[in-house]
């Protein structure tokens, strides 16, 4: 099957695209520097979601598509995504593509979500009006080299001493759910191959539920330290998201969101998925183990 990838050269569509291609599937990418690919081989097309007229024939002959875009590390990104879900949504309905997956976001509409976390549902909303088969699948933080929201986690937590305190606010008691990103590609990739997923959204996470307070204690017993994880009412989002961009190269465009997010509990509410793909779940140690290593 001819497939196109877009954030072909982004955290998750670059640990997408060789499974795609162990499959056998045809692959087209879409990149706005092609010079900047370096996956297996596929039809590189230089575009750009943003500029509708710049990216419309890597539909050409695509019967699927996988919409992996998001422009977080922009201080206006939910404007991006709507403009970027908007341009995709009308080319890939004029087109011959007849399904799109979509990564999207856990959290309910109904628990205030954050900007980050409501861009992640308006961009599925709007790829849902598509003249095609959607499929959704929603994640929490996913675990993995690379990916924004653990590389800001591990490299604040090899700043700490080997003994820390830490104050961040009351929102870090909240519950997630984290997936290994060699979970969420196994998701992504048995979908395509999953006629019945068509027209569909998805939870999926991994096999622990925890606080983000245990989760960063568990990235800093993996790297030698004991951190303590303390929940201050006073202590504000701006202000933690200041010094936590200062402590690692993570931009604050990009830490923001992130830290307005631990009000939201993300975890999975239902498990159809794993009606139609079996993948082994990574123990969250083990995830996090493995993505300090590839670092």
């Amino acid at each position: 099957m001819r497939v196109l990838v877009t954030g072909a050269t982004g955290f998750v569509g670059g640990h997408l695209l060789p499974t795609l291609a162990a499959a056998g599937h045809d692959l087209t990418v879409l990149t706005r520097n092609a010079e900047r690919y370096d996956g297996p081989p596929a039809r590189v097309v230089e575009g750009d979601l943003l500029e509708a007229g710049t990216f419309e024939d890597a539909f050409d002959g695509c019967e699927a598509a996988y919409y992996l875009v998001h422009s977080m590390d922009a201080a206006d990104f939910v404007a991006r995504d709507r403009r970027a879900a908007r341009n995709f949504t009308r080319a890939a309905s004029a087109a011959e593509c007849s399904r799109v997956i979509y990564l999207g976001g856990l959290g309910r509409e109904s628990d205030a979500l954050s900007p980050h976390l409501r861009s992640r549902h308006e961009v599925e909303r709007l790829l849902g009006a598509g003249e095609y088969d959607l499929t959704t699948l929603r994640a929490a933080v996913i675990v993995g080299a690379g990916g924004a929201s653990f590389e800001m986690v591990r490299q604040f937590v090899t700043h700490l001493p080997r003994v820390f305190v830490l104050p961040l606010p009351t929102g870090v008691r909240t519950n997630c759910q984290p997936i290994a990103i060699e979970d969420v590609v196994g998701y992504l990739g048995a979908v395509l191959d999953t006629p019945e997923t068509r027209g569909r959204s998805f939870d999926i996470g991994g096999p622990a539920v925890l606080t983000y307070a245990d989760f960063l204690q568990r990235v800093a017993r993996v790297h030698g330290r004991l951190l303590v994880v303390v929940g201050v009412p006073w202590l504000s989002e701006h202000l933690s998201a200041r010094w936590l961009a200062r402590l690692t190269d993570v931009p604050e465009t990009v830490v923001a969101p992130l830290v307005e997010g631990l009000d939201n509990t993300v975890v999975v509410r239902e498990t159809g998925i794993d009606e139609f793909a079996t993948v082994e779940h990574t123990p969250l140690d083990t995830a996090i183990e493995r993505a300090i290593a590839n670092e």
